[in-house]
């Protein structure tokens, strides 16, 4: 298929029909030449960044809207205006491969309606971008509800938090341990012309100056390393697990930090849960290339008593459903998935949760809360929630008044996450 027709079928997925991105890409990818991937990616990623915008350019270069059958179209266009407005392909070979896609997406005849709304975008693109700049959702490149309440919780960072969600996410490395330390792995890569930077915190992490396809990484099959972002490394950090005890992951699909806890400490027996069937396959996909061996369940974290039977833990990494308004930069989608009262609901699911979690939690036993959320309501305000409701929790390394770390987007070069770590009183 022809990638400007795949993009224009991707955005449509998400934007109309509320897929995932994470979905709908590798889907499209299994209709394209696999020397196109990247290409695919890029356009689709860059639309969803900068959707406002085009969405207002075409509006000023259309009489009325393509709907119905016709809605792909509509898709197509945005991906034509993102490619002369942003990418590098020279201008009259991204007009003549998207209009060249209305073949793919059977209706030529819509192929001088989109050459035309090119071609005038050509003409008028100066103009037509400081149109598309004229209100906050195009400045942004986001929607008002998230502009709003990322005003209300960071009203100093605002801008640098919008400035980190629209760049490119770099990738980060996991070296596992069991296997090379982070400096022997390092000069692996150095080796073979991959530079890194080191992180002032996460003691496993590298970020690669250029990413690059995992296949160019050495012993990446064998399971020398993983690619996981700098901020969720962190969860190991505060978990220190220790030889001999159990820990159980909650909510712990792909499975990357259930991974980390046995790379770091061997001797801990780990339990690994998830609600989604589908998503646990990538947990037991990653530990059988790492080839380690952790208690899988499919399970609902609200509920315990449905599926665990055993002693209560001794550590408990509790990373919670949440709004992942932190790793906007890697999900684009996001922006146009969420809506205002997802928050409040997920906020809701987390206490119960966190509740029911708190129970199966020895005295003395600490739970790492955490999120990829940067919304107050899902991370301090939660915690303070649930400090208020429960006698024997005790919060550490943080203060009661802003319990907890919130890490905002583009920090040390990392994804927005949040921690508290809480101990359990004996």
């Amino acid at each position: 298929m022809n990638v400007r027709a795949a993009a224009a079928k991707v955005v449509y997925q998400v934007v109309d029909q509320g897929q995932s991105l994470s979905n709908a890409l590798p889907a499209a990818q299994q209709d394209i030449r696999e020397r196109d991937h990247a290409l695919l990616q890029e356009i689709c990623y860059g639309v969803l960044r900068w959707l406002p915008r085009l969405e207002s350019v075409t509006n000023q270069l259309m009489d009325k809207p393509l709907k119905g059958k016709q809605r792909v179209f509509h898709h197509l266009i945005l991906v034509g205006l993102y490619q002369l407005g942003y990418m590098r392909i020279p201008a009259h070979a991204a007009v003549a491969e998207t209009v060249n896609a209305t073949k793919d997406l059977k209706k030529p005849q819509l192929r001088g309606l989109v050459n035309a709304i090119l071609r005038n975008y050509q003409r008028q693109q100066e103009s037509l971008d400081e149109q598309s700049l004229s209100h906050d959702a195009g400045r942004y490149g986001h929607p008002g509800w998230l502009l709003k309440l990322l005003k209300q919780g960071y009203p100093e960072q605002f801008e640098s938090v919008i400035e980190a969600n629209n760049t490119k996410a770099p990738m980060w490395l996991r070296v596992n341990r069991r296997h090379h330390s982070r400096d022997e792995y390092r000069e692996l890569l150095n080796a073979e012309g991959i530079s890194t930077d080191l992180h002032p915190e996460a003691q496993d992490a590298l970020r690669l100056h250029s990413p690059c396809d995992v296949s160019k990484l050495p012993g990446f099959a064998d399971g020398w390393v993983s690619v996981q972002d700098a901020a969720a490394q962190l969860s190991v950090e505060y978990l220190a697990p220790q030889a001999g005890e159990l820990i159980l992951d909650c909510c712990a699909a792909p499975g990357g930090k259930t991974a980390h806890i046995m790379e770091r400490q061997p001797e801990a027996q780990v339990v690994a849960i998830d609600c989604d069937e589908q998503r646990l396959a990538r947990v037991h996909d990653n530990l059988q290339r790492l080839k380690l061996d952790a208690k899988v369940l499919c399970a609902d974290a609200r509920y315990p008593d449905q599926w665990w039977q055993g002693e209560q833990f001794d550590r408990i990494l509790l990373d919670a459903p949440c709004s992942a308004t932190g790793v906007i930069r890697r999900h684009p989608d996001i922006k146009w998935l969420r809506r205002a009262d997802d928050i409040e609901a997920l906020a809701q699911l987390q206490a119960e949760i966190v509740d029911a979690m708190w129970q199966q939690l020895k005295p003395g036993g600490t739970l790492v809360y955490a999120t990829c959320s940067i919304t107050p309501q899902e991370n301090s305000e939660q915690v303070k929630a649930f400090l208020g409701r429960t006698d024997d929790a005790e919060l550490t390394g943080s203060d009661i008044e802003q319990p907890g770390r919130q890490i905002l987007p583009g920090e040390h070069d990392m994804d927005g996450f949040y921690y508290a770590v809480i101990r359990k009183a004996l």
